[in-house]
């Protein structure tokens, strides 16, 4: 794909970058590596991006420390910033058989601790958090209170299973940011995305990622409402990071929300991605 040029400083808040394994490939898609990532994100124009391991990829629910630590690793020298990926013993669902769950519900030694949350806020090599609740459970109330005396943002994986009430309810009380990827609807769900904009009015701790919010409407409605709540996030390499790119170009909007989503927003939750920061 040739490259881009379209004069705004771009940096990209949702990417993946797995350890190579055939698992991967086998259940998240098409593997990357690191120089290929690389590459595509400066076909782009993208300068810096945020990196995590994908969801369910840790061994027989062993945990992410392993793959975490390999994506930390995996980002020295390169323009990528690491997200810790977490996970906890509460179902994610509003059900009855959910809440009774919950209720009994403890963490086991592989889940995030607040200990676990304190070493990687502190460790320099992790910026953030990435959580799919659908997939890995929610972090129990002493865990949820330490990302909030840590304050750093957590890139939520939304949907179905995970609704944007549901972060509502779970999330937005604590004293953390929280971006909602692919405004709270992936695969597609155009009424769960408007639910999470109409969020966007009553919670400042929250905003939105453009990851795979392929509906124009949709993007433009948050960018004329909330100028300073969404966030551009590709979800490379599951699309290439153009894609998300010439989605933001080709909008209905000014300039200036262009580059809000593109750079200032994404880099007042993240200051690592400032102009300027390495």
């Amino acid at each position: 794909m040739l490259e881009l040029n379209h004069g705004f400083r771009v940096v990209d808040l949702h990417a993946r970058l797995d350890p190579s394994g055939e698992e991967v490939v086998a259940s998240r898609g098409r593997e990357t590596t690191p120089e290929a990532l690389e590459r595509e994100l400066h076909q782009a124009g993208v300068v810096r991006a945020v990196v995590s391991p994908s969801p369910g990829t840790n061994p027989a629910g062993g945990g992410y420390l392993r793959a975490n630590n390999a994506v930390a690793r995996l980002s020295v020298d390169r323009p990528f910033l690491a997200f810790a990926r977490i996970d906890g013993p509460r179902a994610p669902g509003s059900r009855a058989s959910a809440r009774l769950r919950n209720l009994t519900a403890s963490r086991e030694p592989h889940h995030a601790s607040p200990d676990d949350i304190e070493q990687y806020a502190y460790d320099d090599r992790f910026y953030g958090f990435t959580l799919d609740p659908a997939t890995d459970g929610l972090p129990d109330e002493e865990t949820l209170a330490q990302l909030a005396d840590v304050g750093l943002p957590v890139v939520v994986e939304g949907g179905q299973a995970f609704p944007p009430s549901a972060v509502a309810e779970t999330l937005l009380e604590w004293e953390f940011p929280v971006v909602l990827s692919s405004f709270g609807g992936y695969p597609l769900d155009r009424d769960l995305m408007v639910a999470a904009i109409d969020l966007l009015d009553e919670h400042d701790s929250l905003y939105l990622d453009t990851r795979n919010v392929r509906f124009r409407g949709i993007l433009e409605q948050a960018l004329l409402e909330h100028p300073d709540r969404v966030l551009f996030g590709s979800g490379a390499p599951e699309a290439h990071p153009s894609v998300g790119v010439m989605e933001i170009l080709t909008l209905d909007v000014s300039e200036d929300a262009m580059r809000r989503a593109f750079s200032v927003n994404p880099s007042r939750i993240v200051p690592a991605l400032a102009p300027g920061e390495t």
